[in-house]
């Protein structure tokens, strides 16, 4: 019997080493694998045989101790070393790696999977998958890239592909602005000649006279149904861009001051001081003599200038000479700028400004903003005053925002936030005054042309165009008992029915780590060590092996005295 048990003792130690020199040369053989976690065999002792439990202590005897012979060694469990591996940089962005106790996600064929190993890369649909074509699940993003943490997604990347544009919302203005200049207090007056009804006996023309019936000379119509006219005047020197307007039977001359005003974007109402000339407010208006006079806003740059050949019909001259009996003054500044829509297509705007008052402790310029791509028919867009200090600095600027009109476009309306602090109220005679765009936020449409990852696990597009846009966020799984989950190959792991279900959480919380892009988690196996334990596991072999023998020697004997 004792020679029999010795036997399969040895027997199970042979191949408890053989296990323990499997695991070991399983970890020194993925020593190069990223990601890698290193594994060691614990051994524990099985049932003893007992020849005798012992006796206790007598009056006359010290008792006896139990007498037991071991039946050798199990494998308790193989366990992973989950401790963190060395973090060395790659080349590539998509490379990443875990300082911390989670696990990358990845839907696999067989479904979801866990992994330390961020060796990724953008396949042909764009998604970021690992070697093994396992795709990297995290939260994606809505249209308005903001990120849907409701649910696991695979990662898409799609360089070259993803195209954005960015809507102007916030403009700064600079400049600066001479407190000392004319004050404005006359607009430009352009005056048409008498007109007159033919549908009213030759009556001076009013806002209700059909357009058909306007007659510069009796008998002789300026205007005929189906026609288009078109109005390119100029104003501070600057040709305007022109607007056009199609005569129909029920065109009023009101409806032609109309378009000579939307053309001129001509400002009035609210706070604009009435023409210190006329008395009245700046606009087109027919006069009780029925001529059409035009009155601008003041500011040297908003002086207006109509000459023949500015009001054409179908490419031909319109016979309305305007005759000018005022200039407009004011210290004046002008300045154009581009802002975006949300199709990243341009949008051309003025700004011009006249100095409107002056006091002993303040100074006011009041401002206009047009734009020809203005879509409701009016370049005007909007208009306002600065406020100066008696030491030139900004105390108040009203309103600020403008708006924008795009109904012609596929773009939204566009409302845009106005800043006008950085204007200095004070400048020079020679210098005069001056605005400038210092900012605005708006781009023209760009193409995803790179991506950087953050230690959140935030994926920021970068777009040629310099706009930056939340693309998605890697996520992480963390296991209560990471022992119990089971491998896959590929370097993944499954969940196993002792390792407790995922834990979904993002990258910094919850001590899932963060991440390192454009690094690798190497393999954790200590090469040294393992090659020590090596040596260790052989001789126990060995030791094994040479106790198979004595038994065998000693049976052999037996056998002997048989003969």
């Amino acid at each position: 019997m004792g020679l029999t048990s010795a036997l399969n003792t040895s027997l199970g130690g042979l191949s408890l080493n053989e296990t323990s020199i499997d695991v070991l040369g399983n970890n020194i053989a993925n020593a190069g694998t990223n990601g890698f976690k290193a594994s060691n065999v614990l051994f524990t002792t099985q049932l003893s045989r007992t020849l005798g439990v012992g006796s206790r202590p007598t009056g006359t005897n010290g008792g006896t101790n139990p007498r037991q012979i071991g039946l050798g060694a199990l494998s308790a469990s193989i366990r992973k070393d989950f401790t963190q591996g060395s973090v060395t940089n790659s080349t590539s962005p998509s490379d990443l790696a875990i300082q911390g106790d989670g696990f990358f996600i990845l839907e696999g064929p067989d479904g979801q999977a866990y992994s330390r190993n961020g060796n990724f890369e953008l396949n042909s649909q764009s998604l970021l998958t690992n070697q093994s074509g396992f795709k990297v699940q995290g939260y994606g993003v809505d249209e308005d890239f903001n990120l849907v943490t409701t649910t696991l997604t695979d990662i898409e990347v799609p360089l070259g592909d993803l195209n954005v544009a960015q809507a102007t919302r916030n403009v700064d203005i600079g400049g600066a602005l001479l407190p000392t200049g004319t004050i404005g207090t006359l607009g430009t007056v352009l005056t048409s000649g008498a007109l007159t009804d033919a549908g009213n006996a030759n009556a001076a023309i009013t806002g209700a006279t059909l357009l058909t019936d306007v007659e510069a000379s009796i008998g002789t119509p300026l205007f005929t149904v189906g026609e288009t006219l078109e109005f390119t005047p100029s104003k501070g020197g600057r040709s305007l861009d022109p607007l056009t307007l199609v005569v129909g039977a029920g065109t009023t001359a009101a409806d032609f001051a109309t378009f000579l005003d939307s053309t001129l974007g001509i400002q009035s109402g609210g706070a604009i001081p009435n023409d210190g000339g006329t008395g009245g407010q700046p606009g087109v208006t027919i006069t009780g003599g029925g001529e059409f006079q035009i009155v601008g806003n003041s500011g040297v740059v908003n002086d207006i200038n109509i000459t023949i050949g500015n009001l054409t019909s179908n490419g031909a001259t319109v016979a309305m000479p305007f005759t000018e009996s005022q200039s407009a003054n004011g210290e004046s500044a002008i300045t154009d700028f581009v802002i975006f829509d949300s199709l990243g297509e341009p949008v051309t705007m003025k700004m011009t400004s006249v100095l409107e008052s002056r006091t002993s402790n303040n100074t006011v310029f009041r401002y206009f903003l047009e734009s020809a791509d203005d879509n409701d028919g009016d370049i005007a867009v909007s208009n306002g005053t600065i406020t100066f200090d008696s030491k030139g600095k900004v105390t108040n600027f009203t309103p600020t925002t403008f708006a924008v009109s795009r109904v012609l476009s596929a773009a939204d309306e566009m409302d845009v936030s106005l800043d006008l602090s950085n204007i200095s109220g004070i400048s020079s005679q020679s210098a005069g005054s001056t605005l400038k765009l210092d900012r605005q936020d708006g781009s023209d449409p760009g193409t995803l042309s790179s991506f950087v990852i953050d230690e959140t696990g935030i994926i920021n597009g970068v777009f040629d165009n310099g706009i930056i846009r939340t693309l998605g966020q890697v996520t992480l799984a963390r296991f209560s008992n990471p022992q119990g989950l089971l491998e896959s190959g590929n370097s993944t792991f499954q969940e196993g029915v002792s390792s407790g279900p995922p834990f979904l959480v993002t990258p910094g919380n919850f001590g899932a780590g963060t991440i390192r892009a454009g690094s690798i988690e190497l393999s954790n196996t200590d090469v040294g060590r393992n090659l020590v334990d090596l040596i260790v596991a052989s001789t126990n072999y060995r030791g094994n092996a040479r106790v198979i023998s004595s038994v065998q020697q000693l049976v052999d004997e037996l056998l002997v005295l048989g003969r």
